[in-house]
């Protein structure tokens, strides 16, 4: 099944973020005359969609793609829109869309946050076909505008967890209307929100202790890197990366450092200010230290400022977290361990691990600043999910390059994702059919660090 540009699109709507985006991005392209449709694959998707275009998929997440693509093909899509590339049923139905010749896009939040969403075509990270060749970039660079940095559509951070929520509690308590969807969570989302509590009630106290500490590590005066962590949850994380547990990638990390780092050198890990506590990294981070014998020069902190943290550092190492893309903006050599589209020689450093610690590379602000205007440009999209102005802005935009069929328009389109060969030389699932074969290491409470 192939389009043409004169064919009306139907355009299939898949998860959305939780809250009213998708639904939004459709109410649009409805009205510039496309045909827009849904499925609901849990009883969040419901709650927060639930109109005449909607159509429940209650089905194993196994039999899946069998079944998208013959609806696809019974109401004519053209064009397939998911949120989050790699949840399981949207892997599926990439790979759906590539059969049928249909298109697919896909988005998420912005790489230049705030205010910005990202959105591709086909897929990001592994899977983006934006260029990382940096002459490519400058080039698509040339004449583009400088980028509207002003912070239009603030909102506070409770907006989005209370969406995030009663999406997911949602399919908790309303399990049996959908009985065979299968959660992408590593945790359960009842003991997630429940060890956020503790954390949140000690926030203030937190920070106030890690500000002093950053202060103590900058004072000192001997060079210092910084791994700021993500969360264990994060979906990049765990499809995007070699590793299933960061703690794996800290063990890497501490082993080389003690290796191959300035003895006068110190690592400090950082936690993500939304962890949850499940994961107990001090214990693990110690541990790991006392073991490569680097205890008095490995340190945590839990709160504080990163952007402080990260303007004295000599370095900065990261799995493939947007926080990569700060340590660039302030000048901090940045060493990237997994996949990420920022990884890209003249920004990140490209020499092996060891190499880092003492010829790490800085980066070229011109090359960065170019790589910025492009993202801008081509997929990246001013606006928000959860305000309404945030969502209309986002939502024009995104519906128009979706009808047009100019989501990353020529400048930023690779015929083939240009990061996936490293991605498979991790040995990363980045088929459906390989994201099926390791399901059983999601939906944990927390994993015990056992070596």
């Amino acid at each position: 099944m192939t389009h043409g540009d004169d064919q009306a699109r139907v355009c299939l709507f898949l998860q959305g973020p939780p809250g009213s985006f998708a639904r939004t991005v459709a109410d649009q392209l409805d009205r510039i005359g496309c045909t827009t449709l849904r499925i609901n694959l849990c009883a969040g998707d419901w709650l927060n969609w639930h109109d005449r275009r909607c159509h429940p998929y209650r089905g194993r997440l196994a039999d899946w793609p069998n079944w998208l693509e013959e609806f696809c093909r019974t109401h004519g899509v053209t064009d397939i829109v998911y949120y989050a590339d790699r949840l399981p049923y949207h892997a599926a139905a990439l790979e759906v869309g590539e059969r049928l010749g249909l298109t697919c896009t896909t988005y998420e939040f912005g790489y230049l946050r705030p205010d910005w969403i990202t959105v591709e075509r086909n897929g990001m990270s592994a899977h983006s076909l934006f260029p990382n060749d940096p002459d490519k970039i400058r080039r698509a660079a040339d004449g583009l505008p400088a980028i509207d940095r002003q912070p239009l559509y603030k909102y506070p951070w409770s907006v989005e967890a209370f969406n995030e929520v009663v999406f997911n509690m949602a399919n908790v308590v309303a399990a049996w209307t959908y009985p065979g969807y299968e959660r992408d969570k590593l945790y359960h989302p009842l003991i997630d929100y429940l060890s956020n509590i503790p954390r949140l009630a000690m926030a203030r106290s937190r920070d106030r202790v890690a500000s002093h500490l950053i202060d103590d590590v900058i004072g000192v005066g001997l060079p210092y890197f910084v791994f700021p962590l993500q969360l264990q949850s994060d979906y990049q994380l765990r499809y995007n990366s070699q590793y299933d547990h960061i703690g794996d990638a800290a063990e890497d990390v501490i082993e080389s450092f003690a290796r191959a780092a300035p003895v006068s050198a110190r690592l400090v890990f950082k936690l993500h200010p939304l962890d949850n506590g499940m994961e107990p990294w001090r214990k693990i981070l110690r541990t790991l230290a006392r073991r490569y014998g680097v205890k008095k020069r490995v340190y945590v902190i839990d709160g504080g400022n990163l952007d402080h943290l990260l303007r004295h550092a000599s370095g900065a190492l990261t799995i493939n977290s947007t926080t990569g893309i700060h340590a660039l903006r302030v000048g901090c050599a940045t060493k990237v361990l997994g996949i990420a589209l920022y990884d890209i020689d003249g920004l990140t450093c490209q020499k092996p691990l060891d190499a880092f610690w003492r010829e790490g590379t800085q980066p070229d602000p011109e090359l960065l600043e170019a790589l910025e205007r492009v993202l801008a440009a081509t997929i990246q999209v001013k606006g928000c999910f959860y305000t309404e102005d945030g969502r209309l802005a986002a939502a024009e935009v995104m519906a128009r390059r979706i009808a047009n069929g100019t989501v990353n328009g020529p400048a930023a389109m690779e015929p083939f994702a240009p990061r996936l060969a490293k991605a498979r030389a991790f040995k990363i699932a980045t088929t459906f059919e390989e994201q099926l074969a390791t399901r059983g290491k999601t939906e944990l409470w927390t994993r015990a660090w056992k070596r």
